[in-house]
């Protein structure tokens, strides 16, 4: 796929595929980060590392939407010809991983093991080997992931936007940039409703018991991110280094500050709500956008001249899609061999990054170089 590659219009553009393993390292990094702070948030230790190295990463899924819109805004396929081959793509892929993760406890309790190795897998898991619930959990794929599934929620995500996308590009194709500013500036305050919802009013907007369409609700959500990173790559910047850190580095700084001290600030009180400890971690907020852009933009003015990189930046982005569906399959064994170690915490997080990558990747690129059937597997 294009946006898996790095290509558009026949055309490799490396710095995209840079951006997509900075996309993927950051999403492992959270994974990791999970097997530490949800299971043993009640160790201050623990949560403040894993909330501080946790943070650095939100700008992961932005970075992967921006990358689609980048490559694929406008759509310039048929939209049945688009639909056929993108979400077929996507669709097999899901499918397969979406079955092995929900059958995994079932599988083994056939193989005589104990409950307690599904969560050693699956931190946040129910530990039922009954076939049941796999059914259940198999059942249920049309309109959710389960635990055993949980990277899973992205997949949703692109799917709902490859269904946009031929839409959305009738607009884009005839918008001027004018109007796109337009489009940006209101998806921008859009970002801010969480945060509004949560300490101003519920009801933001015309929102209210009857009615959960709001004012901005057509300007927000992840188009947003897909529509800014279509912009910057059809509307260069121009920006010198010099003024790229004056402005990227005390924008990063600040969303960051916002995402981790607002997150340690709602984790410090025990017994919150899913939704507010998430609240600083939400991905369509301004902290996450000050943190995702810079680094968008970094990447872009970078010029990637050794081959080394260059091999190195397409080999890792044609695998992040079949990494994205593998990689909880490693990450427990990987936490807990990383886990014996006696580094410190921040440390064992950051050799669990690079271990589960490793290791993840490796397997998903002798899995695509086993022919069609195994790029079928990965996407």
């Amino acid at each position: 796929m294009k946006e898996l590659s790095g290509e558009k219009d026949g055309k490799r553009i490396i710095w995209l595929d840079f951006v997509k393993f900075i996309a993927i390292f950051m999403m492992i990094a959270v994974h990791c980060t999970d097997n530490v702070t949800p299971a043993e948030r009640s160790e201050p230790w623990y949560n403040l590392w894993g909330s501080f190295y946790g943070s650095f990463m939100r700008p992961a899924i932005p970075l992967f939407v921006m990358v689609t819109g980048a490559l694929l805004l406008p759509v310039e396929q048929d939209i049945s010809a688009f639909y056929k081959k993108r979400l077929t793509r996507l669709f097999v892929p899901f499918v397969i991983w979406s079955l092995l993760y929900n059958l995994f406890p079932w599988i083994t309790g056939l193989l005589g093991l104990s409950p307690t190795i599904i969560n050693d897998f699956f931190a946040w898991a129910e530990p039922d080997q009954s076939l049941s619930s796999a059914l259940h959990h198999i059942a249920m794929i049309p309109f959710n992931f389960s635990m055993l599934a949980v990277q899973m929620w992205y997949v949703y995500l692109l799917i709902g936007l490859y269904l946009y996308m031929p839409i959305f590009s009738a607009w884009v194709r005839q918008a001027s940039i004018k109007e796109q500013k337009v489009f940006l500036v209101l998806w921008f305050v859009s970002l801010f409703i969480p945060y509004l919802r949560e300490y101003l009013t519920k009801d933001l907007w015309g929102t209210c018991s009857w009615n959960e369409f709001g004012l901005l609700y057509y300007f927000a959500g992840f188009n947003g991110y897909l529509l800014l990173g279509h912009y910057i790559i059809n509307n260069k910047m121009n920006l010198s280094w010099n003024k790229l850190v004056m402005m990227g580095v005390p924008s990063f700084v600040i969303g960051y500050c916002i995402t981790f001290f607002g997150f340690k600030s709602v984790t410090a009180v025990p017994g919150q709500s899913v939704e507010l400890v998430e609240l600083f971690f939400t991905y369509c907020s301004p902290n996450v956008l000050m943190m995702t852009l810079p680094l968008f933009l970094a990447t872009q003015k970078i010029h990637f001249s050794s081959a080394v990189i260059r091999r190195f930046s397409v080999s890792i982005s044609t695998c992040t899609f079949g990494i994205w569906m593998s990689h909880y399959l490693f990450l427990g064994p990987c936490y807990m061999l990383v886990e014996s170690l006696p580094l410190h915490t921040m440390v064992k997080m950051i050799v669990c990054t690079v271990f589960l990558l490793s290791v993840t990747w490796g397997f998903v690129y002798i899995v695509r170089k086993s022919g069609k059937i195994g790029r079928w597997i990965m996407g």
